[in-house]
């Protein structure tokens, strides 16, 4: 959606959940209280789809207005994806950084494979938003998908070579294996990535001790 466009709609939402959640006048039947209670859900479900536009195309103002209307950090569209997964699999750094500052779960997976914000930021080649997710604390790169894959398999799977430090310096464990029972070095030589094979079965080693 065009940027533009998207602001325009998330005013003019913005302002018709306004007009709902107006409070009642006394003399108002007890239906509009009624109503006026229930504006909070309305005006969420009315605004969390923007916010999984604006985290598709890296639009932060709209985030943060969003955000600031009331909008869940951790909504979830109908693939169950959030808007910080949405966001690190498009490639959109700031916008990243905008969602882990407001709160968002660096963590929670989507319905469709379980996939976390980190494994689509890896998958994609989006060096710059996994760099930011594995400078979040709260971020477990041990983390597994329904595949029983972590972030590692991911890096290993895909070539990502210059992320592999980073995942080392936050303890990843480079020894574990998927459903398959592949480990991130497997699958790196499958890949015929001896180099990056070879760096991974030394890492997997110097953890174990």
């Amino acid at each position: 959606m065009n940027r533009s466009l998207l602001k325009f709609h998330v005013a003019l939402a913005a302002s018709l959940a306004c007009a709902v959640a107006a409070p009642a006048f006394a003399h108002e039947p007890r239906a509009s209280q009624t109503t006026a209670a229930q504006a909070p859900a309305v005006q969420g479900a009315d605004l969390s789809r923007y916010l999984f536009d604006a985290a598709r195309s890296g639009d932060t103002d709209v985030i943060k207005s969003l955000l600031a209307r009331g909008v869940a950090v951790d909504a979830r569209d109908e693939r169950g994806s959030t808007a910080l997964i949405l966001a690190a699999y498009y490639g959109h750094a700031e916008a990243v950084r905008a969602l882990l500052a407001a709160g968002a779960a660096p963590d929670l997976s989507d319905s469709a494979r379980g996939n976390t914000a980190l494994m689509g930021a890896l998958f994609k080649g989006e060096t710059e938003c996994a760099r930011v997710l594995l400078a979040d604390p709260r971020s477990n790169v041990n983390a597994r998908n329904a595949a029983g894959q972590t972030a590692a398999m991911f890096a290993a799977l895909f070539g990502r070579a210059e992320l592999i430090e980073a995942l080392a310096s936050r303890d990843a464990d480079f020894a574990l294996t998927d459903a398959s029972g592949a480990t991130a070095e497997s699958l790196a030589r499958g890949q015929g990535n001896a180099a990056l094979a070879d760096r991974l079965a030394g890492l997997s080693r110097k953890r174990g001790g």
